[in-house]
């Protein structure tokens, strides 16, 4: 499968481009939201005025565990893709991928990367950009397995990613521990902070 055929079932949608990179592609039958920080206590509430967890693991972290426990039943699909969103400036790109090809939704552009999910999952795939670049690896912003049996989105504006897949892989992640996840459905109103 060329690249670019790789997130044709993102870019090809009639989806809104906001549901689109806050909670994914459209038609899974179960989503759920994985949040960085706690949702605001009152309306309008500023981010900077979040109150944090003592232990809160990065978003790259807790990104990673959740791979992790979405590969665990489906360890046949361990190739997957991410998308990482090209506004983070150029020198924090490592080259080859920036020679990667380009994926644009309304709104949003975006480097495809091809990776192993277990790489991701155990870090490697940081520590090589950190090494290449000297800077930090930007989260991506969509995650998914080549047979496309779940999707995680990590948009640049809310504090939570948006994951969608089937019930049975959605109930593990209620229940791990150093995550903090909820059901959404998809048209629900969900929280931002201003």
């Amino acid at each position: 499968m060329q690249r670019q055929e790789a997130a044709k079932w993102i870019t090809t949608g009639v989806e809104h481009w906001w549901n689109l990179v806050t909670l994914g592609p459209p038609g899974f039958p179960a989503y759920a939201r994985l949040r960085f920080i706690p949702d605001p206590t009152y309306e309008g509430q500023p981010e900077k005025d979040a109150a944090r967890w003592n232990d809160t693991l990065s978003d790259n972290d807790q990104l990673r565990i959740t791979v992790g426990t979405l590969l665990q039943p489906t360890s046949s699909s361990t190739e997957g893709y991410l998308l990482i969103w090209d506004g983070w400036g150029g020198d924090s790109f490592p080259d080859r991928v920036l020679r990667t090809s380009h994926v644009v939704v309304p709104n949003r552009e975006y480097y495809l990367c091809r990776v192993s999910l277990q790489d991701f999952v155990s870090g490697a795939i940081e520590d090589s950009w950190q090494t290449e670049t000297g800077h930090t690896m930007p989260h991506p912003a969509f995650i998914w397995p080549s047979d496309q049996s779940w999707c995680i989105t990590s948009d640049v504006d809310p504090h939570w990613a948006g994951i969608g897949a089937e019930k049975a892989l959605i109930d593990p992640l209620l229940t791990e521990p150093r995550l903090d996840i909820v059901r959404v459905e998809p048209n629900q109103k969900v929280p931002f902070y201003h």
